[in-house]
Order: structure tokens, then sequence, then C-alpha cells
């Protein structure tokens, strides 16, 4: 079946950087398009960035120019990089992944991994 695994989350002070990972086992990787979304305590899942098939990545205002998302076919994984990170970025991290977008409702999932940025 397929599963999608975060890593690389933990605890970091404001202006500090994480590189998240997704390893992505079960599917043909290079011909989904995947990304990221967050989940701070109290609010709703929402986008962060995602990379197409094709490459073409995609980010939310929020992150816009912060976090970078790349992927290695070849490692069936995906990655978020992140730099500058606020207080507010604080939330579970989760991969998504999907044969068309993840914009929108994304298919597969993974369980999430926890980033907590302190002031």
């Amino acid at each position: 079946q397929v599963q999608l695994v975060e890593s690389g989350g933990g605890l970091v002070e404001a202006g500090g950087s994480l590189r998240l990972s997704c390893a992505a086992s079960g599917l043909t990787f290079s011909r989904y398009a995947v990304g990221w979304y967050r989940q701070a305590p109290g609010k709703e899942r929402e986008f962060v960035a995602t990379i197409s098939r094709s490459a073409v990545t995609s980010y939310s205002d929020s992150v816009k120019g912060r976090f970078s998302i790349s992927r290695d076919n070849a490692q069936n994984s995906v990655y978020l990089q992140m730099n500058s990170l606020k207080p507010e970025d604080t939330a579970v991290y989760y991969c998504a992944a999907d044969r068309q977008t993840v914009i929108t409702a994304p298919f597969y999932w993974g369980q999430g991994t926890q980033v907590t940025v302190s002031s």
C-alpha cells in the first residue's frame, strides 16, 4: 500500500532552519504531484507548497521566499527546506501526494511531523 513517511521535524529558534523529508513507497513516485500541508493547534490544515510531476513549484504566500520544495525521484522523496522560521510556522507538517495536484484534496497523506519554532 502507499506510505508517506515524514521526518526532520523538531524544535528550533525563530530565525533558524529545518529540512523536512518525506519518503514515499507503494507508488510510482515520478507520476505523482507531491507537497506539504501544515496544521497548527486550533486551526484548519493549510497548503504550504507543492512540486508537480514536471518539477513546477508553488507556495502559499505565507512561506514564499522562505521555504523551498524539491523532489528526488530516484529516492522517492520530497523535501521542504524551511529558512527564517517564525513562531507562526509552528504546526504539524504533512506530506501529500496525488496523481493530479495536491493543491486541492490530495489522495494520499503522511502521518505528520511536528515543527515547533520558539520565539
